[in-house]
This record gives structure tokens, C-alpha cells and sequence, in this order.
């Protein structure tokens, strides 16, 4: 459960622009507070690069770099809501939230912020002859100052850079497509419990249905992650079977079924908080769990290169690429069993179900739909599919994969009305029956 929870808080924070400079902000602080404890030690440090002027220089030099800095934080922040719009716009706002973990926005603003804050501290304890006060140039601070000066210059040549190229829509496509991998990666096989081969639907109670209480949701929201350890032991200790009635990524209206639990009477108020509180929701999407998110995300920035307003289908296209590459991935990893077992092998949690006809329904019918009037959008995803199919003789797998290929080949024929159009996506179309077929006669000399 402290995992989950700590998972959601970081996931909150990363997702912040206030976290990591609010950190560098601290970190500023506390080096200002130690050079200047180094500087009243009253040890004289001889070195060329040491800072030997007087007061009124230092004063100078230090107002300088902390009002250029609060300058250059106010015009690194505008550049950030501009890249923030401008991504909104052309990628979707569900695109925000990567660029928003961005961590190298955030450091850049924390250094500016943390060199004026430095500055700010040491500039106070200058005192010259004159002031009423003692004389103090802590020559240390003030280098210390400069070098910070002098890396604010390279963070800020680093942001211009930065700025423009995570807007490019190849750099969008491209981290979304490492998060694909990743989260499949992750999440096939998912871990809950253990999933056992062989297995059959009998070891459920035949009086399931009739005895089993439901967990109702407290909250209203996306189900973000499922602390698969927590309802284990729960389930365990308990003796219960758990009936998952949602999977991550769907979205959650308070009072619904969460969860159905068996024997019912064994279910109580106390219970039921604990296996709520397994449930985390919010009012985003994540990958953590939610393997389709990055496939939506993909998805919806196709469809916005290929609609009348943007007329983009190179950026479709490479998106097709990058879901047909992640579906390469995907056919080669076993997907989960709905089945979870304990170290006993006794079914403990039943979980809704990851279907290769779901993720390449989310993955095809959209720019299907949309793309059926665009020729080279059209075959790139009959090539995408055929690729797909090189990648595994699973009957099931290739049957889904005929079936959207056929439903291609029909919105086509009425979306394209130039001939030789027609005779290149039938091509495509056919390649892909070819590549099939031999996919499965290569399976039956092995079987």
C-alpha cells in the first residue's frame, strides 16, 4: 500500500514544475549559508580565480547576475507556457503531461531561481567602509556567485536548444514510443499473485454470483494503479476470492462495483476501506498500469496530422511505425492470465482481462476511420499490420490482424477514388494475405 501511495505522490510531484526547483531553491540556500560560514573563518585564500575586489564591486557584480537571472527566469518560464500551447494544439492536451515531466524544463528554471536566491543572501552580508558595520567581502561567496553566473549562461544556451526540439513532433512520437516499450515491458506478464498454466474456470464457486458482496468506489476518477500486493495479502489472510471488475486505465464513478468479494459475509466496513484504498485513482491517466495510454496517445497524434486542419500524414505515418514496432514487441510477450494464484496455487483474484483484440481495436479503427481517404496513410497501415504478422503464428493474434485488414481494405474502396490508389492498397492488402498464409504453414510443419 506505501508503495502505491508513494508511486502516485512521486508520479504528482515529477509532474510538477514547483518540485525540483523548489529543491534547488533549498539546495541554493544552504551553499550560500556554508560559503559564507567558509568566508568569516577569516582564512585568506589565495588563488587566481578568487574574487579580490571591494565591496562596492562585489555589490555590482552580484546585483547584476541576480537581476539578469530573475529576467531570464521570467522569459524561460513565458517560453515554456508558449511550447506548453503549442503542444496542446498540435499533439493533444493528454500530451501535456509528458511535457510537463520534462525533467530538464524544471532544472533550468530551478537554477535560475536557486542563482538568484544565492545571490539575494550573499549580496545582504556585504558591508563596506562606511555602512556602520564591520568590513566583509566574502571573496569565496562572490566566486561562488560567478560560477553560478557562468553555469546559468549554459543552462540557458541548453534550454533554447532544449525548447525547440521537444515541441518537434519526431521527439514526441519518439518518447511516447519508449514509453510503449517500457510499459509493456512492465506490464506483460503483470504480477498479481501467480499466474498458473492450465488452469480452468471451475475452481470458481459455482454459488460465486449469489454470495459474493461488492466494494463499491468512494471516488470518482481514471484508476491510475491496483495495489496487486496489498489484495493478495488481503485475500489471504482473509481467505477471500477477489473479483476485479475494472482494469487500470478505466474510468471509475463513485458507488460503482469495485471489486465482488467471496464469501460476503466475511466482508465488513474495515475490509472494504483496505481494498478500497488498493484503488488509486486520478484525474489523468498514466502508463503505470494502463498500457493502452500510450497507444491512445500515439493514436490521437495521428489523428491530428491527418485531419483537414493540419493535413500532416508523414507525422500519421510515423506514428503507424511506431505502433506497428511496439506491436512487434507486444505478439512475443505472453499476456496475463485473469487468473492469480498464491504460493498454495489456490485462486486468490480474478482481474479483468488484457485482450489482443482490444489494444489493436484502440490501436486500428480510429485512423482507420479518419485515414480512409488518404492513400499513403491506408497502406502504411496495411504494411504496419503485415509487419505485425511476421512477428507471430498465434491463429487468434492473426485472425484479429485479417479482420482489421479486411476492414481496411473496404473504408478504402470507399474513401479513395482514384483507380491506381485502389490497385496499390489492394497490393499492400494482398501482401498481407501472403504473409499470413505462409506464417501459418510454417506453424503447421512444426506442429
Amino acid at each position: 500500500m506505501k508503495n502505491a501511495k508513494l508511486s502516485k505522490l512521486w508520479d504528482a510531484l515529477h509532474s510538477s514544475y514547483w518540485f525540483i526547483p523548489s529543491i534547488m531553491a533549498v539546495l541554493a540556500t544552504i551553499l550560500a549559508f556554508t560559503m559564507l560560514m567558509l568566508d568569516r573563518t577569516g582564512k585568506s585564500i589565495d588563488y587566481w580565480w578568487i574574487y579580490t575586489g571591494g565591496a562596492s564591486g562585489a555589490r555590482s557584480l552580484l546585483e547584476a547576475v541576480a537581476g539578469s537571472m530573475i529576467s531570464v527566469s521570467a522569459t524561460a518560464f513565458s517560453i515554456t507556457i508558449v511550447a506548453l500551447q503549442l503542444a496542446a494544439s498540435n499533439f493533444g492536451p493528454r500530451l501535456l503531461r509528458n511535457f510537463m515531466q520534462d525533467t530538464g524544463n524544471q532544472v533550468v528554471l530551478g537554477t535560475f531561481i536557486g542563482t538568484f536566491i544565492y545571490c539575494l543572501l550573499v549580496l545582504r552580508t556585504i558591508h563596506g567602509e562606511g555602512d556602520g558595520y564591520e568590513l566583509f567581502v566574502p571573496q569565496l561567496s562572490v566566486t561562488v556567485g560567478i560560477l553560478l553566473a557562468i553555469i546559468s549562461v549554459g543552462v540557458l544556451i541548453y534550454f533554447i536548444h532544449h525548447a525547440s526540439t521537444i515541441i518537434q513532433a519526431s521527439h514526441v512520437i519518439e518518447n511516447v514510443s519508449e514509453e510503449l516499450h517500457k510499459a509493456i515491458e512492465r506490464l506483460f506478464p503483470e504480477k498479481i499473485g501467480r499466474a498458473l498454466e492450465n488452469k480452468v474456470d471451475n475452481e470458481i464457486p459455482f454459488n460465486f454470483e449469489q454470495e459474493s458482496y461488492a466494494v463499491r468506489a468512494k471516488s470518482t476518477g481514471y484508476l491510475q494503479f491496483i495495489d496487486d500486493e496489498e489484495l493478495m495479502k488481503l485475500a489471504q489472510k482473509h481467505n477471500l476470492l477477489l473479483r476485479i471488475e475494472y482494469s487500470s486505465g478505466k474510468y471509475i464513478i463513485q458507488g460503482c462495483n469495485l471489486v465482488m468479494v467471496f464469501p460476503g459475509e466475511k466482508l465488513n466496513k474495515k475490509l472494504a476501506k483496505k481494498i478500497n484504498d488498493a484503488f488509486i485513482l486520478g484525474a489523468e491517466r498514466t502508463e503505470k498500469q494502463d498500457i493502452e495510454f500510450p497507444i491512445n496517445q500515439l493514436v490521437e497524434i495521428a489523428l491530428r496530422a491527418i485531419s483537414p486542419a493540419v493535413n500532416d500524414p508523414f507525422t500519421a505515418i510515423r506514428c503507424i511505425d511506431r505502433l506497428a514496432a511496439g506491436f512487434c514487441h507486444l505478439v512475443q510477450r505472453d499476456f496475463p492470465s485473469p487468473y492469480r494464484y498464491d504460493k498454495n496455487n489456490k485462486l486468490r483474484i480474478i482481474v479483468q482481462p488484457i485482450s489482443f483484440e482490444e489494444l489493436a481495436y484502440c490501436t486500428f479503427n480510429q485512423i482507420r476511420q479518419y485515414g480512409n481517404s488518404d492513400a499513403a496513410v491506408t497502406m502504411r497501415l496495411l504494411e504496419a499490420i503485415t509487419r505485425i504478422s511476421s512477428y507471430t503464428d498465434n491463429h487468434e493474434y492473426q485472425k484479429v490482424l485479417r479482420h482489421h485488414a479486411d476492414m481496411i481494405l473496404q473504408d478504402s474502396r470507399d474513401g479513395l477514388s482514384q483507380e491506381q490508389d485502389l490497385k496499390n492498397v489492394q497490393k499492400r492488402y494482398q501482401a498481407l494475405i501472403k504473409s499470413l498464409e505462409d506464417n501459418s504453414i510454417i506453424k503447421n510443419q512444426y506442429t
